[in-house]
């Protein structure tokens, strides 16, 4: 066990080893235990905060950072409880407020990855006062559930995780996409990282939707075999109120958001940019 956590950790860190941009490394202690922020961009930047989706690390964001790092002070979170440098304390983590406390912050913009959208979301219908802008990457049980084969597929990954399974369960869901040889060796790995039991919660309701004020940009991968991507968009449109929607075709639910990682780009910063 202490050899495959040293072998995970290895691979964590030659991933984030080769960001394109200087990084500062963050542990932030609070009652839920320690969290590792990575923080790139100018200090004085309008802060960003990436939440990256199941098992995927903060290091996922490796072809982002250069370009949201130009024109914000980006930080990157491990979730406390996933794979990652965070460890856990003696209470289970159920919010975001104390990675903005123990940034400093009063409020940020959030970004969300899958079910890192989903933690983005429910965060901002809850503390929407902390809350800028929202930018979802094709968020899950946010705007409509799982496919159901996409569920059985995933399925031998929930019961016993293996980085073979975790490798062969992204292959088909990328459609055999390529994928960066380092993060693919980190994802498989972190398949077997100790972790607590991820807590998702119900959708929102659309009464909720109906009274978020914040801006959203929810971008959808075209390809994604997680749900139905034009029931999401549609349900989007239709319950929040200030909200721009895209569907990235060719691009899978997985493979958010370093695939065709300059449209992505693109689009968050025209989006963080705008009034």
């Amino acid at each position: 066990m202490a050899e495959d956590l040293t072998r995970f950790l290895a691979a964590y860190d030659a991933v984030l080893d080769h960001w394109p941009v200087p990084v500062d490394r963050m542990d932030l202690t609070s009652a839920y235990g320690t969290t590792r922020v990575t923080a790139c961009g100018p200090t004085n930047g309008e802060p960003l905060v990436l939440l990256h989706g199941g098992g995927t690390t903060s290091a996922v964001w490796f072809a982002n950072v250069a370009d949201l790092s130009r024109i914000r002070r980006v930080y990157a979170v491990d979730r406390i409880g996933e794979a990652g440098r965070s460890l856990p304390g003696g209470r289970p983590l159920r919010s975001v407020d104390d990675v903005l406390d123990g940034l400093g912050l009063g409020s940020a913009d959030l970004c969300g990855h899958s079910y890192g959208g989903w933690i983005a979301l429910t965060y901002a219908l809850r503390t929407p006062q902390r809350v800028r802008k929202l930018t979802l990457l094709d968020p899950t049980q946010c705007f409509a559930g799982y496919k159901a084969g996409y569920l059985l597929r995933a399925l031998p990954m929930l019961i016993r995780p293996t980085a073979q399974r975790a490798r062969a369960f992204l292959a088909w869901e990328t459609h055999g996409a390529e994928v960066d040889p380092a993060w693919l060796d980190l994802y498989g790995r972190a398949a077997e990282f100790p972790r607590t039991k991820v807590v998702v919660g119900k959708r929102p309701r659309s009464r909720q939707l109906r009274n978020l004020t914040i801006p959203t940009l929810v971008l959808l991968a075209g390809d994604s075999r997680a749900h139905h991507v034009r029931r999401v968009e549609a349900t989007a449109r239709l319950h929040l109120p200030h909200v721009e929607t895209a569907v990235l075709p060719g691009l899978s639910h997985h493979s958010v958001p370093f695939a065709r990682a300059a449209a992505i780009n693109s689009m968050l910063l025209d989006f963080l940019g705008k009034p």
